[in-house]
């Protein structure tokens, strides 16, 4: 939805005939860091202020605390720490805008995957390679693999049920977490 003063993040028109055509809902999980994404009152009012609850129905996932999904093949990460109201679907449309990120190198389906399914707990967690306090500080090989991990771990939990959109509109070096 992009953080309050992004300016490149892909607005809700672009994306409503896409929503409308799966009946879906859009949903994000709050931030890890300090900003208007990081508790579910301002994610919402955001979301709003953007224009997304305009459009279509929106849900923060993670409103009501956790899921865990286990990763016992996982690389670096065991398990990830998703939001609780994804149990309540059975399928995935990742709309993912290609950009930069300044820990992740890129934003794409990767990133919506894993960091952006991620429970606030679980985006430190991820971004900390397992130790949420390094959350900013953690070896960068090692968040890109707890990346990789969580992503993982969500590709399998859907299955099948899952398609991925990504467009290259709008880039900039940022991501859409970062205000301008």
């Amino acid at each position: 939805s992009g953080e309050a003063g992004n300016q490149n993040f892909l607005r809700p028109d672009f994306w409503k005939e896409i929503v409308e055509a799966v009946d879906g809902t859009v949903t994000e999980t709050n931030t890890a860091y300090q900003g208007e994404r990081n508790t579910t009152e301002k994610h919402l009012k955001t979301l709003e202020n953007h224009g997304w609850s305009e459009y279509f129905k929106t849900e923060i996932l993670d409103a009501q605390g956790d899921m865990v999904l286990d990763i016992p093949d996982g690389k670096r990460i065991k398990k990830n720490y998703i939001g609780k109201g994804t149990e309540k679907y059975d399928s995935l449309l990742v709309l993912s805008h290609f950009k930069g990120h300044p820990r992740g190198g890129y934003g794409g389906a990767l990133k919506q995957l894993s960091i952006g399914m991620a429970s606030a707990f679980g985006k430190a967690y991820i971004h900390g390679a397992r130790k949420k306090e390094k959350i900013w500080t953690a070896d960068h090989d090692l968040f890109l693999r707890s990346m990789s991990d969580a992503a993982g771990s969500v590709v399998d939990y859907f299955g099948e049920n899952a398609v991925y959109i990504n467009v290259m509109m709008n880039m900039s070096v940022d991501c859409d977490c970062c205000a301008k």
